[in-house]
């Protein structure tokens, strides 16, 4: 218990503190998932399974404009931890290839911001179909429930985390 004081009274409130074994082995789990879905092998197997042309180093920012577009450069480059002239580069790539569409922000006309284009939609899609069949693989042994309270529970952490 913790004791404050407030208004010249002593209160009590409870930090709620969790077992330290099961923290370190949250945190260990979370940095293994985090290197294995940094390993640049991953994003060359999704993009092979889906059968689409695309260069690697766009995988990531083409899948984060279709998630929070329309997307400026700044924030895409705080999301994937670049310096924003790395992306600023790669969005004229994708535009190029009409995967995204640029347009002036609704907020402030100076800023360009990103949406995927009908091109880029199909292109999504297709990664998706193929993220499917290879989770499938990795998850055949995994219950329907399993994956129902795997999913409830990091979309919760994701959240908690976020806010």
């Amino acid at each position: 218990m913790h004791a404050s004081t407030v208004s010249g009274r002593v209160t009590e409130s409870v930090i709620n503190t969790h077992n330290s074994e099961i923290l370190r082995d949250l945190h260990t789990a979370m940095i293994d998932l985090v290197d294995e879905i940094n390993r640049p092998r991953r994003d060359d197997r999704l993009i092979e399974e889906a059968g689409i042309p695309l260069d690697r180093a766009l995988f990531p920012l083409l899948a984060r404009v279709s998630r929070y577009g329309p997307i400026g450069v700044v924030e895409l480059a705080d999301r994937t931890g670049r310096d924003h002239t790395t992306i600023s580069r790669q969005m004229v790539k994708l535009e190029e290839l009409g995967l995204i569409e640029r347009r002036a922000s609704a907020k402030d006309k100076r800023v360009r911001e990103a949406v995927v284009s009908p091109k880029g939609r199909d292109v999504i899609a297709a990664l998706s179909e193929a993220r499917e069949r290879l989770a499938n693989r990795i998850l055949a042994s995994w219950t329907e429930a399993d994956l129902d309270q795997l999913r409830i529970l990091l979309r919760r952490f994701a959240d908690d985390l976020m806010r």
